[in-house]
């Protein structure tokens, strides 16, 4: 099936951090993203969360996934942020509760096609026993 999505990326660049190292900590999650910097943040758009998905397979965090695209879905839209000092690591790690200091890599997904849960579950199946059910990837 051919998905129809764009995902916003948005991360604020610290006095302290290095803009290229805080690019390359998105592109370790969102490899497919065009990145641009302007205004103390870097902003970029994918239209794929192939990668991502793939990282939350590894990891064997679908079911938190699921949560937290759920916990934060609107309409044709989910968001959720992560956090910037993990992503450095190539590790997907949900942010919740208060904002770390290095603040959060903030994520929108606009799903066109054929639907945000379908979409959602493509990314992040639902599991029984930790095994996704479905998985149409």
């Amino acid at each position: 099936m051919i998905y129809r999505v764009e995902a916003t990326v948005r991360v604020p660049v610290r006095d302290t951090e290095v803009t290229d190292r805080v690019k390359d900590a998105v592109g370790n999650l969102f490899p497919n993203v065009e990145l641009e910097t302007r205004d103390g943040e870097v902003i970029g758009t994918t239209h794929s969360l192939d990668h991502f998905s793939e990282l939350l397979h590894r990891q064997e965090i679908l079911d938190t996934a699921r949560n937290e695209f759920f916990a934060r879905q609107s309409g044709q839209y989910f968001s959720f942020s992560l956090k910037k000092q993990a992503a450095f690591q190539s590790v997907v790690n949900f942010a919740v509760g208060e904002e770390s200091e290095l603040g959060e890599i903030d994520v929108e997904v606009r799903v066109d096609d054929p639907g945000v849960e379908a979409y959602i579950d493509h990314i992040a199946p639902p599991t029984e026993d930790g095994r996704p059910v479905t998985d149409d990837r």
